[in-house]
């Protein structure tokens, strides 16, 4: 973090100080993002807009960060900078939905870490509080499964996935997911970027969130 802090400083286009303030701004969000996230597996009740906000301190802060960042180096006008930073933070957004629905229903060489393990830990994840929130029966016993204090066992989790399903916490997720990746691709239109790059930004797009859900 410190060789790329110096790197924009001293290395950068006309610009190096804005830059700073970029990175640093995604850093700022990711750690607030992360340590809301940690925060939200003790507290019984989490709000689906809170949630979100949470969410959009992770990933997509990094995602904003990095698409404004080269714009940035392009010495783009301030608007074309803004609409490749709401085409990360919106990709990204989607990408941690995406993510969410992998951690529940996907494949563990896909997701990356064991599958079921989020609901092991009650992880308040996008998924989880959509059911959480919509007022169902199914969300109720979910609810009661995340509040119990003992282990969750492997049919308990399995239980989880299916109260989740019932409840409309995935078709949620996956119908925001797409809408986040539309809004992206509608942004990215807006910012004046060569047909290659646009075409490779949207390719970006299809890869990180069109995974099997």
């Amino acid at each position: 973090m410190a060789v790329a802090v110096d790197t924009l400083a001293h290395r950068f286009p006309p610009g190096g100080p804005q830059a700073v303030r970029e990175l640093s701004g995604a850093l700022l969000a990711l750690v607030a993002g992360q340590g809301a996230d940690l925060i939200f597996e003790t507290r019984a009740d989490v709000g689906l807009d809170e949630c979100l906000e949470t969410a959009a301190g992770k990933t997509p802060s990094l995602l904003a960060a990095a698409c404004a960042l080269g714009a940035l180096a392009a010495r783009a006008e301030a608007e074309r900078v803004d609409a490749l930073r709401q085409f990360g933070r919106r990709l990204g957004l989607a990408f941690q939905l995406v993510d969410d629905l992998l951690g529940i229903w996907g494949d563990t060489a896909v997701a990356g870490k064991p599958v079921g393990s989020d609901l092991r830990s009650r992880k308040k994840s996008l998924p989880v509080v959509a059911a959480l929130a919509g007022g169902t029966s199914a969300g109720d016993r979910l609810a009661a499964l995340y509040h119990r204090t003992e282990p969750l066992g492997d049919g308990e989790i399995r239980t989880a996935a299916r109260l989740i399903e019932e409840a409309g916490g995935r078709r949620w997720a996956q119908e925001e997911a797409e809408r986040q990746r539309t809004a992206a691709v509608t942004r990215l239109a807006t910012a004046g970027v060569i047909p290659e790059g646009t075409r490779a930004l949207t390719a970006l797009a299809d890869l990180s969130t069109r995974r099997d859900v």
